[in-house]
């Protein structure tokens, strides 16, 4: 497993990668652009250049970059739509430019829409931005199951993909706060084997490119996204490693959303907490 943190990109692409190798990450996440913004960050070809120069030289292995909160492909709004295709092409793209391993999206949100309508827009929005763009992968995160979100079961996951055309450019980001939200036990080491058994079962094992570590402020199928830091939280220290445990997620990278000590992120303490919980469980 390759532990790491989302990090900022304030100053530059590059000066996130110093922000990683500051925290001891062995991976790391970025946003594309502001996260609750539409307008796109405009990255040249020598910005592309610069971070695919550095990130040769770093210990950081892998980058992933999470799309904007505000996409959802699915809306009933053309307008949203129409903003929402823009932000997951532009986020592809830039993946593209520097060598990304995968977008994550949130699959979006039908808010009460018939299931059929909304999972055609949204197949419709991801086979377009794929074929908009070159190579990135397109992950889509599982969800804690808030409002209509999309991607609270494996069932939905498994059909969004599916909807998207089923290639092998798309695959899974499994949160640990968002699974047990909503409603799937990971902190018992029976129960949450049984729960990867069913996300082979159901998605396949395949398709699962990358897990995001958070601690969770809420219980067990309460349905609200509330991250908590490492060992705070509904999953505590026992929880975190029976998810690092799980031995099919072995090579995966691990990266850390946490808010830190003073809500900018995960720092370096949190980064060695989750390293420190990994090689406990592998014992």
């Amino acid at each position: 497993m390759l532990i790491g943190a989302h990090v900022s990109t304030a100053g530059g692409l590059v000066r996130a990668i110093e922000r990683a190798e500051e925290r001891g990450a062995e991976s790391m996440q970025i946003f594309n652009q502001s996260p609750r913004a539409w307008r796109p960050t405009n990255y040249s070809s020598d910005d592309y250049a610069a971070f695919r120069e550095r990130i040769a030289k770093s210990p950081v292995e892998s980058v992933y970059i999470h799309a904007v909160y505000l996409i959802n492909v699915a809306s009933d709004d053309a307008e949203v739509r129409r903003k929402s295709l823009a932000s997951l092409t532009h986020a592809l793209s830039v993946g593209d430019g520097i060598g990304a391993c995968g977008v994550i999206v949130h699959p979006g949100s039908g808010k009460g829409q018939a299931p059929a309508p909304t999972f055609r827009k949204l197949g419709k929005a991801m086979k377009s931005a794929l074929d908009a763009t070159e190579a990135c992968p397109l992950l889509f995160e599982n969800t804690a199951g808030a409002g209509f979100t999309i991607g609270r079961t494996f069932e939905e996951l498994a059909r969004v993909v599916e909807v998207s055309g089923g290639g092998p450019r798309l695959g899974v980001c499994l949160d640990s706060c968002h699974l047990l939200a909503s409603g799937y036990e990971v902190r018992d080491r029976a129960a949450f084997e049984a729960v990867v058994d069913d996300y082979d079962r159901i998605v396949g094992l395949d398709r699962l490119r990358a897990l995001h570590l958070n601690d969770s402020k809420v219980a067990l199928g309460s349905n609200v996204d509330r991250h908590a830091n490492l060992g705070e939280g509904e999953l505590g220290e026992e929880g975190i490693r029976v998810f690092l445990g799980e031995p099919r997620f072995k090579g995966l990278p691990v990266l850390v959303e946490v808010p830190g000590p003073d809500g900018h992120g995960p720092d370096r303490d949190q980064i060695d907490i989750a390293k420190r919980l990994r090689d406990e469980a592998r014992r």
